[in-house]
């Protein structure tokens, strides 16, 4: 390797950083040095020494997430709630905005008194206002020589009395989950050449064991022993030796079997078939999300505590055009058995989630369910933008599960329907399937390609190809990676029931 990079280089700089959130008066709140004062559109105004009239002026009308920042001894910064604050997504939102707007201060305050409510409870109000905080101020400058973010160090959250519990035990649960999709984002967001799938193995390595996780790495060579066609196949191009990583959750007495498969594509140049240069190409650093999910995900469950066992698997290996890559009709064996003619390499993801699917369906505690996360297609993008994932399910409950963990969080799902009508065109003259099939339906076309492998076990697919990254800051999503995905299958795993009959 002729290229240096710096050893001391940490893919995850999120660990390292600490903020100190504190429940406190509204009486300590409103003696801050840097605070946030919700607005409403009507109603009584708050205590700004300023008019409506005037506030219009300045081009401030309570818009939702608007700010105006008020200059004097104490700085505060007038948020815009349009309505009123009465949802958890709401109240997230708001707080990232604050937190942006009073992007200079590293010690922020916010009253939740006002916004507590039997719509909204003190804990639930504490967990959104201190992800949208958190979330908001994160920034990945860990390559830059000059960085010029401003650390958030303290944030205090202002609560009744009576409350301050409930409130607590909000911020300890958002500052976890807070910390995962840092994770999350930190590895989705370290260049190609900096997080191989051989140095992502390494970094999970060292992190997870902290977090009560036993880890499993399988080398090439493993891979071969294991029959893990797909993910050998697609790593066939590369110079960087693919990585299978499986991640193990055991509490005491577990109540179920949860198994969680992650597309690492550590970078994807569409193999053979190449994907176009341009500025969107560098992106396809994200295409490790899912499994960047899983892994960050899984080192919040014990300190969540967790009942269900959760197995995780993630496929690493980047997609690259050479000599020994993979061609257009060759046939790859999956773990299992099964033959896929590749019609195209850039559909890459299916084929390592292959084998990652298979495994967990081998496993000797069959798992409850499955579900995989990936950046899968550019379909899901097309059909639902930036802000909204792909879901489809086997099996209802599974469905009813991520939804739910995904209204949680505000990470947004939409449900296609797994249609079989479509599963002819999957069929292959040579193998047992293509790796694609029509110009029409891809989102349903590749779920019905992964159903093949789950065994009949119940399943869900969560497609994050259109979420993966935000190009510019919006709210809580920092530009780069979102993080997509950490949080909702946390909650996920959290919440999670078996479904009958499984």
């Amino acid at each position: 390797m002729t290229v240096v990079i710096d050893p001391s280089f940490d893919p995850v700089p999120s660990l390292g950083l600490a903020v100190d959130v504190r429940v406190v008066s509204s009486t300590d709140v409103e003696a801050a040095q840097v605070r946030a004062i919700f607005v409403t559109k009507e109603g009584e105004l708050p205590e700004v020494g300023l008019s409506r009239e005037a506030l219009a002026a300045a081009g401030f009308t309570s818009g939702k997430n608007q700010t105006l920042v008020l200059p004097g001894e104490q700085l505060r910064v007038l948020v815009g709630v349009g309505e009123g604050i009465t949802t958890a997504a709401t109240l997230r939102d708001a707080v990232a905005a604050f937190t942006r707007a009073a992007n200079e201060s590293g010690a922020l305050a916010v009253d939740l008194t006002g916004v507590v409510s039997t719509e909204l409870s003190a804990n639930e109000a504490a967990i959104a206002a201190t992800e949208g905080a958190l979330l908001a101020r994160y920034r990945f400058d860990a390559l830059k020589s000059d960085p010029k973010t401003v650390a958030l160090d303290s944030l205090l959250l202002g609560v009744g009395a009576g409350d301050e519990a409930a409130a607590k035990q909000g911020v300890e649960r958002a500052q976890i989950l807070a910390r995962t999709a840092g994770i999350a984002r930190d590895l989705a967001n370290t260049p190609p050449r900096h997080l191989s799938a051989e140095k992502f193995a390494s970094v999970i390595e060292r992190v997870a064991p902290a977090y009560g996780l036993k880890v499993e790495v399988f080398d090439r060579t493993a891979l071969m022993e294991l029959g893990c066609g797909g993910l050998l196949g697609v790593n066939a191009g590369s110079i960087e030796e693919p990585r299978m990583i499986k991640l193990s959750y055991q509490p005491a007495d577990p109540e179920g079997h949860l198994a969680l498969i992650g597309k690492g594509i550590m970078y994807d140049s569409g193999g053979i078939s190449l994907k176009p240069s341009n500025a969107m190409h560098a992106a396809m650093k994200f295409d490790m999300m899912g499994a960047a999910a899983v892994f960050s995900s899984m080192t919040a469950l014990r300190e969540l505590g967790v009942k269900t066992a959760v197995t995780g698997w993630l496929m690493c290996t980047d997609n690259m055009p050479s000599g020994s890559a993979t061609k257009l009709g060759d046939v790859l064996t999956i773990r299992g058995g099964k033959t896929v003619e590749v019609k195209n390499t850039d559909a890459e993801g299916r084929l390592v989630m292959a084998d990652g699917l298979v495994l967990a369906t081998e496993e000797t505690q069959r798992p409850d369910a499955i579900v995989d996360i990936a950046t899968l297609t550019g379909a899901a993008m097309m059909a639902l933008g930036t802000r909204t994932a792909a879901m489809l399910a086997n099996n209802d409950s599974i469905a009813a599960q991520l939804q739910a963990a995904a209204d949680t969080t505000d990470e947004n799902i939409w449900r296609f329907p797994l249609d079989h009508r479509y599963r002819d065109q999957l069929k292959s003259n040579t193998a047992d399937l293509s790796n694609i099939g029509g110009q029409y339906a891809g989102v349903i076309l590749a779920g019905l390609f992964l159903n093949e492998f789950v065994d009949g076990l119940p399943w869900g697919h969560l497609d994050i190809a259109g979420t993966m990254q935000a190009e510019s800051d919006d709210l809580w999503r920092s530009v780069g990676s979102t993080g997509f995905g950490a949080r909702l299958l946390v909650e996920f795993a959290a919440a999670f029931e078996a479904p009958a009959g499984a």
